[in-house]
């Protein structure tokens, strides 16, 4: 709970089994997550046995892609708080307490992986993945004319219910660009919010995406059309 409000968490999951039931763990201990949902996005065999040793909730989603789970665990959450993370033991629980603190000025509260003194020896943030991350980040503020941005490939964030509520039939991207688009859908409504650093760890076993700098490079690129397009789009919020 934060300031009598439930506080939930939203974890998808293909390849995570060896780490998923640590990373639950760690965000109860944190001592303000109510309810964490775990969104089954096809994941390897061994991940269901692992969450059901815990107290998450555990839901699927049958569309493969990164933006599909997360738009399913938003859907399935019930808290007034939705923190967006991710299962491979690179973010810590413990980071929940930084996102909620801003959240008492933001309604909408974006992690950066690209603080130096935060990125722990043996996390994938190598020199190709900082600088096109922030490249990225510095080109969405810059044609938005927004709050300082560092990190536009970050997880870790917090958006607050009506936000969601407001922005969640806009959503189009189901991939691992989904990301920049809730940002951009967010900025478009004229919300206040904020950047902050949080801790960045090892990943447990190998991405799907960043584990290939070839992927990595080709996610980068659909990110910047996708910041193009959107860029003198006109939407319209109920």
């Amino acid at each position: 709970m934060w300031r009598n409000k439930k506080v939930s968490v939203i974890f998808p999951t293909y390849n995570e089994k060896d780490s998923i039931r640590n990373a639950i763990e760690d965000f109860f201990n944190s001592g303000y997550v109510d309810e964490i949902i775990v969104v089954n996005n096809n994941a390897v065999e061994g991940t269901d046995e692992e969450v059901k040793k815990t107290k998450a909730r555990l839901v699927y989603e049958r569309k493969q892609g990164y933006g599909y789970a997360i738009q399913k665990g938003l859907a399935e959450a019930t808290g007034d708080y939705l923190i967006i993370s991710e299962p491979d033991g690179t973010f810590e629980g413990k980071d929940v307490i930084k996102l909620l603190a801003y959240s008492d000025d933001f309604d909408y509260v974006l992690g950066t992986r690209t603080t130096r003194e935060l990125i722990w020896k043996g996390a994938n943030m190598n020199f190709f993945l900082k600088w096109g991350n922030w490249a990225v980040a510095k080109m969405m503020e810059f044609l938005y004319n927004t709050t300082t941005l560092t990190d536009v490939g970050c997880t870790m964030r917090l958006i607050k219910r009506y936000l969601y509520e407001k922005i969640k039939n806009h959503f189009t991207i189901g991939k691992e660009h989904f990301g920049p688009e809730m940002t951009i859908l967010v900025i478009k409504t004229g919300t206040k919010f904020i950047e902050i650093p949080v801790n960045y760890k090892p990943r447990v076993g190998k991405s799907s995406v960043t584990g290939s700098m070839r992927k990595a490079f080709f996610l980068g690129l659909r990110m910047i059309f996708l910041i193009l397009r959107y860029r003198f789009k006109r939407i319209k919020f109920k």
